[in-house]
């Protein structure tokens, strides 16, 4: 069974830098991590989870969310089954719980319920 453990998360002031990692375990015999679909979304209490961003398997194409703004990228190590979230730049609106999911579908989506298998989230802190 799959399960993802993502890392990386902390304390870092405006204006600074973290990398998130989501370590993938449990892949069947002959799939790689880059065989689903893998996503950061990231939650805040009393809101939706929104999409950081996306990785389609296959293609490889990904997407970000607006808010993004070309200060994050997302990056995939499938020969470690390990896909990193390199933030920069970082705000207070930034803080969230990160987590990273999958799908497999062959595509992007910023839909929630298009991905079936979710870790448990790193802790994101932007504050002075």
């Amino acid at each position: 069974q799959l399960t993802l453990e993502e890392s990386g998360g902390g304390l870092v002031q405006p204006g600074g830098s973290l990398k998130l990692s989501c370590t993938a375990s449990g892949l069947r015999l002959g799939r790689t991590f880059d065989w689903y679909t893998i996503a950061w979304f990231r939650q805040v209490p009393e809101k939706e989870r929104e999409l950081v961003s996306c990785r389609a398997s296959g293609s490889g194409s990904k997407i970000y969310g607006e808010f993004v703004k070309g200060r994050f990228t997302a990056s995939l190590d499938d020969a470690n089954d390990v896909m990193y979230l390199q933030m920069n730049n970082l705000e207070a609106g930034d803080t969230g719980n990160y987590v990273c999911a999958t799908s497999t579908f062959d595509s992007c989506s910023f839909t929630t319920e298009y991905f079936e298998t979710w870790g448990q989230g790193t802790q994101v802190t932007v504050s002075s």
